[in-house]
């Protein structure tokens, strides 16, 4: 008898399980029957014109041609041996592929890319610091920003990784007694 009440038992609360197409009772309906909406879908607000987040600083040289910002831009970071190190290490994560390790424009994705221009050349040499900071921060030809990877104190570090490359390629007059000197000192 047990086992019979049992089994009816399991019946019914089988029979109560199934599938109903409309339920007797709709407690919210809103909720029930509600518009799916994607995330992100036209729902958010537009930030209050004039604002800026918090954090980003934005580039008052946007719209100027990388000479113009060069002369505008001065760059503020001493140049110091931890200055030197700190843009040599992003100088080779971030703009040895393309530019090479001694800024030739020989980096290692040049054979499936165009040749980028050589940071050795007379043009990249006249430029003021500004100006490579302008390139770097906004991109040229085909090479484009580097501002959300590079962050801007890290971006003059870079500039003078790249004129110790410059001056060691072609060293001045003044260069070579300065190494004369180091090197003299050094040996006593």
């Amino acid at each position: 008898m047990k086992k019979l009440a049992l089994v009816v038992a399991f019946g019914f609360a089988l029979a109560g399980c199934g599938k109903h197409e409309k339920p007797n009772f709709n407690y919210m309906p809103d909720m029930h029957f509600s518009p799916a909406i994607k995330a992100q879908e036209g729902i958010q607000r537009l930030p209050v014109a004039g604002t800026i987040p918090r954090g980003y600083e934005p580039y008052p040289y946007q719209n100027l041609d990388p000479v113009q910002a060069g002369k505008l831009h001065i760059n503020p970071l001493p140049r110091t041996k931890q200055a030197l190190l700190r843009g040599q290490q992003l100088f080779n994560t971030y703009c040895i592929v393309c530019h090479g390790p001694y800024g030739e424009g020989d980096g290692y994705v040049v054979p499936k890319y165009p040749r980028p221009p050589s940071l050795q050349s007379d043009k990249v040499k006249n430029y003021a610091d500004g100006s490579i900071y302008n390139v770097i921060t906004l991109g040229q030809n085909l090479m484009s920003s580097y501002a959300s990877q590079v962050a801007p104190q890290d971006r003059w570090a870079i500039i003078h990784y790249i004129r110790a490359l410059q001056k060691a390629k072609n060293p001045t007059p003044d260069d070579l007694k300065y190494v004369e000197k180091r090197t003299q000192d050094l040996a006593r």
